[in-house]
């Protein structure tokens, strides 16, 4: 009986071990994967910045420019 006791718990500690070991690598690509998504996002924010639209303080423009529009639709 001791015999099946010890083959038991050798068992039952390798199970525990590789699982353990398994869930350490599942830990460490969750973090690669976050580290890159996180990259990932920054670009994206980084791309929406750049290609945001005209800012309000450019209307100015448009109403200085109104003379020259009228002028155009006359020729």
């Amino acid at each position: 009986m001791r015999a099946a006791a010890q083959t038991t718990l050798t068992a039952s500690a390798l199970t525990v071990g590789i699982t353990a070991v398994g869930l350490v690598r599942v830990i460490f690509h969750l973090r690669a994967i976050r580290a890159n998504l996180v990259a990932t996002t920054d670009a994206a924010q980084a791309i929406a910045d750049l290609t945001s639209t005209v800012p309000d303080r450019l209307t100015s423009i448009n109403a200085n420019l109104k003379p020259v529009r009228e002028f155009c639709d006359t020729v």
